[in-house]
């Protein structure tokens, strides 16, 4: 049993997804490990991790809006200290994954022909976000 440890870095221009596949991908192809698990675990409370669709940038826009229209900025939160978008980022947060687990087979990730991996970034200010990278396996 292997294990390998990567951190990266996806910068983001405000609310919406960001796709890290590439970069994920990478780290599993540099790791040398053939078959396990990869854990990927965004180091943030106001963003998250998603897998979804890739092909059309549609359906990213459309859970933005979405996760918009459900917690909203605004002063009725109590904690506003960093700002009326954060609360609703918290939540955001909550109500997707800040953890991902993607099997690993034949030195591949085993996600589906249309899946990507995106930090889904809750703030409306651009941010640098950390995502760990564990992979085990043989």
């Amino acid at each position: 049993m292997r294990q390998a440890f990567h951190t990266i870095t996806v910068s983001t221009r405000g609310a919406g997804l960001y796709e890290c596949t590439d970069a994920v991908t990478a780290f599993v192809r540099e790791a040398g490990i053939a078959d396990g698990l990869l854990t990927c675990f965004v180091r943030h409370t106001s963003a998250s991790l998603v897998i979804q669709e890739n092909a059309d940038p549609d359906v990213q826009k459309d859970l933005q809006d979405f996760f918009a229209h459900l917690a909203t900025s605004g002063p009725r939160f109590r904690h506003t200290a960093e700002g009326p978008d954060d609360m609703p980022s918290h939540i955001r947060s909550a109500l997707t994954q800040t953890s991902i687990g993607i099997p690993l087979h034949k030195g591949r990730l085993a996600l589906g022909t249309w899946q990507g991996i995106y930090v889904f970034e809750h703030r409306d200010a651009p941010h640098r976000r950390e995502v760990t990278l564990h992979l085990i396996g043989d």
